[in-house]
C-alpha cells in the first residue's frame, strides 16, 4: 500500500451533536489508566487516545466510519517500548490517530486469542510477525492491513508510521470496496485454514506410525546448528518444547534415539554456558539475537523458564552426555527454579508474568543495563587479577557486544577446575553489585496457565533435584491458582459426579479479571495439577485436574470439534470467518491442542478412561502432515505422540507412608520414560472402606505385612508386583524394549 498525502479531515456538523467521520468524539480520551494490565498502563500518558479491545471500541469505530488500529504488545517488550517512544508518544502522530482511526490497545498475554488471529493476518499479509504488532481493522474486526514495528521516519524497505496511517486512511476513504472484500476474503481463507486444521475428537482414532518420529528427529537434524545449538540462524529463541521431543525420544531404544540425545545435548549446553542464561542470578532470558547465543534480548518470561526447567529436569533423569553431563543440568536447574521464585514470585502465592528488557537508567530505557559488564567495573569490582581473569572467561571486553554500558557474562563453553572455582567465589559480589543497579520492572498479572506450566516444572525438580523446598512452592503456587483463578460450579458438589467450572486467565492482586481461560490454560493447569500429585500423593490435585479436563470437553468441544477459545470475542471470531480457532503449531508456549492431548493421555492413564485415551489419539491425528514437514512448531506434539507410543505406562506406588514406599516412588519419578505415570497412596482394605480417590490404585493389595510394592501397568493391566527399586525399574525398562 503506498503511501499518499494526508486527506484533508472532515468538518463536524455543529447541528448533529455527533462528530463527523474521522473525528473523535466529545470527551473521548485515553481509557487505559484504569485497566490492571502493567502493559496497558504503560501507554495511559500516551497522549493517543487508546482504548481496550472490547465491543465499545468497535461500536465507536463503527459510529465514526474509520477504521480500527490495533496495536499488540507486551509489558516486557523492548521494542513495544521503543515504538511507543518514538510515536505514541508524539503529539503529532497522535493527534493524526485521534483524527483518523479508534485506537486499541491489546496485551497479549492477557488475549492471546487476539494476538493469534491478528498474527495469523500479519503474517498473511506482510510476511512477518512479531511485536509489536500493527494491524488496520475494519470496524467489524477483519484485518485488512497489517505490519509490525513502524518506525517515526522511513528506513530502507519499511514506510514510516506516518506513511502507513495516512496511506491506510485513503484507502479507507477512497477504495473501501476493495479494502472490504480484501478483508472478507482473507478472513475467509483464514477461516478455510482452521477448517484443514480441525480435529474431530469423537471419531474412531487412528494409529499413529511408530516411523513418524525418528523420521522427525531426522528433519530437525537437517536444520540443526551443531556449532553452535539450536535451529536455524539468528535470532534464536529456546525450542523448549522441542528438546523436550528429543529427550523423550533418546529415552526409548530406536535407530535415531542416540542422535536426539546428542542434538538435544548440544543445544541445553549452549544455552547454559551462554549469555541467554543469567550466569549470576539464574534463569533464562526471552532470545538471542546472535546465532552463537552471546547477544540476548533481555526479558524474562515465566513461560521459557518453566518449560526450560522442566526440560533440564528430564535430562538429568536421562543421564546427560559426556558433552553436558547431567551435574551440570542440575546446577542450571537449580538456579532457574530459584531465580523462578525469587525473581517472580508474588507474596500472595502466584508468579509473575516476566521481567522487562529495559532498565530505566537517567529517566532513559536501556536494554539490558542491569545485565551489561566493562572490564572496569569488574575491576573496581574484583581488584585487577581476579577482573582480568574474569573478564576473559566470561567474554566482557572493552568495546561493549550490545551497547556502551558493555557486555553480557557468559563464557561460552564448560569452566574448567580453576575458572569454576574463581567464578564460585566472584560471583556473590558481583551478585551484590548488580543488585543496587536499576532494575527491569515486573509485570505482575498472574497467568493461569504459565503458572500451571511452572507447577508441573517445580513439582518435578522437587523430586529429582530432591528438594522438598520445590515441590512445597508448587504446592503453594496450586493453591493460588485454585483459589483466584478457579471457580467451581458449586451445584455440582452433591451430586456425586466430577465438580465443574471455568478457570480465569488472568489476575492481578489476587483477584481474577476478564476472560475466561483458553485450551492452553485449562491444558497446563490440569497436567500441572497431574504432575503434582504423582510428586505428593495427594489427591485433591488429581481431582482438581479431573474437573479442569470435564470442564475444558465441555467448553472447548463443539460437535466434536476441538477450538483453542470459547469465542470470547465477536470480533475474533470474524476475522476468522466465522469458524472456531484451533493452531496446532507451538509458539513461546505449547499449542494448546498439543499440551490437552498430553494431559488426556495422563489422565487416561490414572483413570482408566478409554475415552480419554481415544480423544487423545484423534488430536494426534495432527502429527503425521508436521512431523517431517514442520517439526520445529510442532515439538509438544511429537513429545506427546512419543509418550503415547512408549505407554501409557502406569505404575501404582501402594502401600503404608514411609521410608521403604518413599524409595520406590521417587526411583519412578527418576525414570526417563516418556510414557510413564505415577499414582502412589496407601493400599485398599478388604473391608469394604472407601475405594482410592485414583482408579490406578484401586484394588491394588499391600504386600505380606502391609510392605509397599509396585504394579506396573499397561491399561490397567498390571505385571506382578515389584517389591524392590531394582525390580520396579526393571519392569518399567522391559516395557519400553
Amino acid at each position: 500500500m503506498p503511501p499518499t498525502a494526508m486527506q484533508a479531515a472532515p468538518t463536524p456538523d455543529p447541528g448533529s451533536g455527533q462528530p463527523a467521520p474521522g473525528q473523535p468524539g466529545p470527551g473521548e480520551r485515553n481509557a487505559l489508566g484504569a485497566e490492571p494490565s502493567a502493559y496497558l498502563r504503560q501507554h495511559a500518558g500516551n497522549p493517543v487516545h487508546w482504548q481496550p479491545f472490547g465491543d465499545a471500541a468497535f461500536a465507536r469505530a463503527a459510529s465514526r466510519d474509520v477504521p480500527v488500529f490495533l496495536s499488540i504488545g507486551y509489558a516486557a517488550c523492548h521494542w513495544c517500548h521503543v515504538m511507543a517512544r518514538e510515536s505514541f508518544e508524539d503529539q503529532a502522530t497522535a493527534d493524526y490517530l485521534n483524527s483518523h482511526f479508534v485506537a486499541v490497545k491489546v496485551d497479549r498475554e492477557e488475549r492471546p486469542d487476539v494476538d493469534s488471529v491478528y498474527m495469523a493476518a500479519t503474517q498473511a499479509i506482510s510476511g512477518e510477525g512479531g511485536w509489536p504488532m500493527s494491524v488496520f481493522l475494519t470496524p467489524g474486526g477483519l484485518a485488512f492491513h497489517a505490519g509490525t514495528y513502524f518506525p517515526p521516519r522511513p528506513m530502507p524497505g519499511r514506510p514510516s508510521l506516518r506513511q502507513v496511517l495516512e496511506a491506510v486512511y485513503e484507502a479507507w476513504t477512497e477504495r473501501r470496496d476493495a479494502v472490504e472484500e480484501n478483508a472478507r476474503s482473507l478472513a475467509q481463507n483464514m477461516g478455510q485454514v482452521q477448517l484443514a486444521a480441525a480435529v474431530d475428537v469423537s471419531r474412531p482414532p487412528e494409529l499413529l506410525d511408530a516411523g513418524l518420529l525418528p523420521a522427525a528427529v531426522r528433519s530437525l537434524a537437517g536444520s540443526e546448528d551443531p556449532d553452535d545449538g539450536g535451529f536455524g540462524t539468528a535470532p534464536k529463541f529456546p525450542p523448549s518444547a522441542v528438546l523436550e521431543f528429543l529427550v523423550r525420544h533418546a529415552a526409548v531404544p530406536s535407530e535415531t534415539a542416540e542422535e536426539a540425545r546428542e542434538m538435544a545435548g548440544r543445544t541445553l549446553a549452549a544455552m547454559a554456558r551462554s549469555a541467554l542464561f543469567d550466569q549470576l542470578d539464574g534463569g533464562f532470558a526471552r532470545y538471542s539475537v546472535t546465532r552463537d547465543w552471546s547477544v540476548p534480548h533481555f526479558e524474562k518470561m515465566l513461560y521459557d523458564n518453566a518449560q526450560l526447567l522442566r526440560v533440564y529436569v528430564h535430562w538429568i533423569r536421562l543421564g546427560g552426555t559426556a558433552g553436558f553431563p547431567a551435574a551440570e543440568a542440575a546446577d542450571i536447574a537449580s538456579r532457574t527454579a530459584d531465580w523462578l521464585l525469587s525473581g517472580l514470585g508474588l507474596p500472595d502465592g502466584g508468579l509473575a508474568s516476566s521481567l522487562d528488557a529495559d532498565s530505566v537508567v537517567d529517566g532513559e530505557h536501556h536494554e539490558g543495563a542491569s545485565y551489561l559488564w566493562t572490564p572496569d567495573e569488574l575491576e573496581r569490582v574484583l581488584g585487577a587479577e581476579d577482573a582480568a581473569a574474569v573478564a576473559w572467561m566470561m567474554n566482557v571486553g572493552t568495546r561493549g557486544t550490545v551497547s556502551e554500558l558493555g557486555s553480557p557474562l557468559h563464557p561460552g563453553r564448560a569452566l574448567d577446575g580453576d575458572e569454576a572455582r574463581l567464578w564460585s567465589q566472584v560471583r556473590h559480589r558481583l551478585q551484590e553489585t548488580r543488585a543496587r543497579r536499576p532494575q527491569p520492572e515486573r509485570d505482575e498479572k498472574v497467568v493461569a496457565g504459565w503458572n500451571g506450566l511452572a507447577v508441573a516444572a517445580l513439582a518435578e525438580a522437587g523430586a529429582v533435584l530432591d528438594r522438598p523446598d520445590l515441590v512445597a512452592a508448587a504446592v503453594r503456587i496450586a493453591g493460588y491458582l485454585e483459589r483466584v483463578h478457579w471457580q467451581p460450579d458449586t451445584g455440582q458438589q452433591d451430586t456425586g459426579q466430577p465438580v465443574t467450572g471455568e478457570l480465569v486467565r488472568v489476575s492481578h492482586g489476587g483477584a481474577a479479571r476478564g476472560i475466561g481461560g483458553l485450551l492452553e490454560d485449562y491444558a497446563f493447569c490440569a497436567d500441572g495439577f497431574l504432575a503434582l500429585y504423582s510428586a505428593t500423593g495427594d489427591p485433591c490435585w488429581y481431582a482438581l485436574a479431573e474437573a479442569l479436563i470435564q470442564a475444558a470437553r465441555t467448553r472447548f468441544v463443539d460437535d466434536g470439534r476441538l477450538a483453542d477459545s470459547a469465542g470470547e470475542s465477536e470480533q475474533v471470531v470474524s476475522a476468522q470467518g466465522g469458524k472456531p480457532g484451533l493452531n496446532p503449531f507451538d509458539d513461546a508456549t505449547p499449542s494448546g491442542a498439543a499440551a490437552f492431548a498430553g494431559v488426556l493421555l495422563s489422565y487416561a492413564a490414572l483413570s482408566g478412561s478409554a475415552e480419554h485415551r481415544i480423544m487423545a489419539s484423534n488430536i494426534l491425528s495432527l502429527v503425521p502432515p508436521l512431523a517431517t514437514r514442520a517439526p520445529r512448531v510442532a515439538g509438544w506434539l511429537l513429545a506427546t505422540a512419543q509418550a503415547a507410543l512408549a505407554g501409557p505406562l502406569e505404575a501404582a506406588v501402594v502401600g503404608p507412608a514411609g521410608p521403604e514406599r518413599d524409595a520406590l516412588h521417587r526411583a519412578l519419578l527418576l525414570s526417563p520414560s516418556p510414557g510413564l505415570v505415577v499414582a502412589v497412596g496407601e493400599a485398599e482394605t478388604d473391608d469394604g472402606g472407601k475405594p482410592a480417590d485414583v482408579p490406578l490404585l484401586r484394588q491394588r493389595p499391600a504386600g505380606s505385612g502391609g510392605a509397599p510394592l509396585v504394579y506396573v501397568c499397561r491399561g490397567m493391566v498390571c505385571d506382578r508386583p515389584a517389591a524392590t527399586v531394582v525390580e520396579a525399574l526393571e519392569r518399567v525398562s522391559s516395557a519400553l524394549r
